[in-house]
């Protein structure tokens, strides 16, 4: 048992950073998600860059030129590399995820409580399929649990919001 809780201390971000010229814009929902995904990650992830070693680790996230990058250093800051994943294949899954909380948000405001259940369930199901597409695409790069892919799918978000 020992060695499980050594290994969820050395496998995770306790620091992560968003490059603020890489955030668009957000409505005070979107920040108020941002800072729940942050607070929530930072509380209970699992992170273990392939070939990185023993963490914990610290994370940066920014969008250069339609390229999402991890830059992830070990705590105290020593580099360890660099993540690049293109944005293609995220753009549509983020760009419904988004009209879906436009609704969302809207029928929390307006709908019957059945409506605002219904509308959650679609949100949280395509909330999944973005994580599930971070994880592939962090295969044989970046190892994740689910809960670490959907925080970290709601931070990418942040990014394509114009």
């Amino acid at each position: 048992m020992g060695d499980d809780a050594e290994s969820e201390n050395r496998n995770r971000i306790i620091k992560i950073d968003l490059d603020e010229r890489s955030l668009a814009p957000a409505t005070a929902d979107i920040e108020h998600e941002r800072k729940v995904a942050i607070y929530d990650l930072l509380d209970e992830n699992y992170f273990c860059p392939n070939g990185a070693g023993d963490g914990p680790f610290e994370l940066a996230l920014s969008n250069v030129e339609r390229r999402l990058v991890f830059d992830v250093k070990r705590e105290g800051g020593e580099q360890l590399g660099q993540v690049h994943l293109s944005m293609t294949p995220f753009r549509k899954i983020i760009k419904d995820y988004f009209m879906l909380c436009e609704s969302y948000y809207e029928a929390i405001r307006n709908a019957a409580p059945a409506q605002i259940e219904t509308m959650d369930m679609a949100r949280r199901a395509m909330h999944n399929e973005g994580s599930e597409i971070l994880q592939e695409r962090l295969t044989d790069k970046i190892e994740l649990d689910q809960n670490t892919a959907r925080r970290l799918f709601t931070l990418i978000c942040s990014f394509h919001m114009r």
